[in-house]
């Protein structure tokens, strides 16, 4: 067969022509997970000054933002950093030397500071956001989506190098950070922050709230059960639900000042969540991480849990004042979402193809098909095998 002698170059945009950048190391990644951990402190204290003081609040410039940004700034250079040390295996270090994992966080870190000069712009001309206002202001969306993308980064590091061990400790408090950073617009509707149980369903207007508290469970198993199970997927972590309710916990209670029956509710439903680790860790010792429903269980067994764990807490702390049918159903209810949730995150089966050869069973040979048995009694009657066939006097 003979050649064209025309050179096909790669395109640029194939993975070949693709530079081998280096993975960030666990140390790169750690530094990382502090630097989002700062942003994330400053963005609790700005939630803590807009749910406190914020009469005092009077414009853009608050210690409160100077520490938000400040731990933005933080981490965005680092973010870009890794790629400037990593500019030998890519001359276009700003575009294609950012270790795997790290190209979304980039673009996280661009749109956070466009978010955040529209923040800016947002207060200096129509003021200090209020209550629901705050949570739905157009640029503080922005500055949370693009946060989450930002301080993920060592989750999907974690993700690409498949460790263990160190490294899966930082993929899990960034996979926290990242949750927790919607926790803030969040508030309105945490089932951390709901007294609604406590209270008796009688009149159309406990209905309403006990309708509202309901809704709340539900939102904050959204929240925290969905990036669980996309990280249980992969491998199950010791402590990955633990951290997820603690963080987001954390975060609705420093806000809020630390309220007493919210804090022991909180504390049960991080207690719920350490049951389901340990629980969902025993079930893949037992079963395999190739099990049949193993993300449906794992999605019902921390939905359930939690919420019960947290309406027990309620219940030492004030009192439960919803019936035993409101009250048992939210638990199954929660279940049942979280089962779906764990359908919905749960590869799909392979369909195997019939016009691949390799699926095709190899046709039998006559000589091992085994003969019919003879009557009872009767020595077994051996087939005789096929001879071979003659030799070709041609050749």
């Amino acid at each position: 067969m003979t050649s064209s002698g025309v050179r096909h170059e790669a395109s640029p945009s194939t993975p070949a022509a693709l530079p081998r950048v280096p993975p960030a190391t666990r140390r790169e990644d750690l530094v990382t997970v502090l630097f989002g951990a700062c942003l994330t402190a400053g963005a609790m204290s700005d939630g803590w000054a807009h749910s406190n003081i914020v009469e005092t609040i009077e414009g853009f410039f608050t210690p409160w933002h100077g520490l938000l940004y400040a731990g933005f700034v933080a981490t965005a250079a680092w973010t870009f950093w890794l790629a400037y040390q990593r500019r030998d295996a890519a001359p276009r270090w700003w575009r294609d030397a950012f270790p795997p994992g790290y190209r979304v966080g980039a673009i996280g870190a661009v749109a956070f500071l466009i978010a955040g000069l529209a923040d800016m712009a947002w207060h200096e001309i129509l003021g200090v956001e209020v209550g629901l206002d705050a949570e739905f202001s157009p640029s503080h969306l922005l500055l949370d989506a693009s946060a989450v993308l930002l301080l993920t980064s060592p989750l999907r590091s974690w993700w690409a190098s498949g460790e263990r061990g160190g490294r899966s400790a930082t993929g899990v408090a960034s996979l926290a950070l990242g949750v927790m950073a919607p926790s803030i617009l969040l508030t309105y509707a945490s089932a951390f922050l709901t007294l609604a149980p406590t209270r008796p369903i009688g009149a159309a207007g406990t209905q309403q709230a006990a309708i509202l508290g309901v809704d709340a469970y539900l939102i904050t198993t959204l929240v925290l059960v969905g990036p669980f199970l996309l990280a249980h997927r992969r491998r199950a972590t010791p402590g990955a639900a633990t951290t997820l309710a603690a963080g987001v916990a954390l975060f609705d209670m420093v806000m809020h000042e630390f309220p007493t029956p919210q804090v022991w509710a909180a504390l049960g439903a991080v207690c719920g969540a350490g049951l389901a680790d340990v629980l969902l860790l025993r079930l893949d010792a037992i079963r395999g991480r190739d099990a049949a429903l193993r993300l449906p269980i794992a999605g019902a067994l921390l939905s359930g849990l939690m919420v019960a764990g947290h309406l027990a807490g309620l219940a030492l702390a004030a009192g439960i004042g919803w019936t035993p049918e409101v009250t048992a159903g939210v638990v199954t209810l929660a279940a049942l979402l979280g089962t779906l949730l764990g359908g919905l995150a749960a590869r799909p089966a392979p369909t195997p193809d019939p016009a691949d050869p390799a699926r095709i069973p190899p046709p039998a040979d006559p000589a091992r098909i085994p003969a019919p048995a003879g009557p009872a009694g009767a020595a077994p009657v051996v087939a005789d095998p096929v001879p071979p066939a003659p030799a070709d006097p041609g050749r």
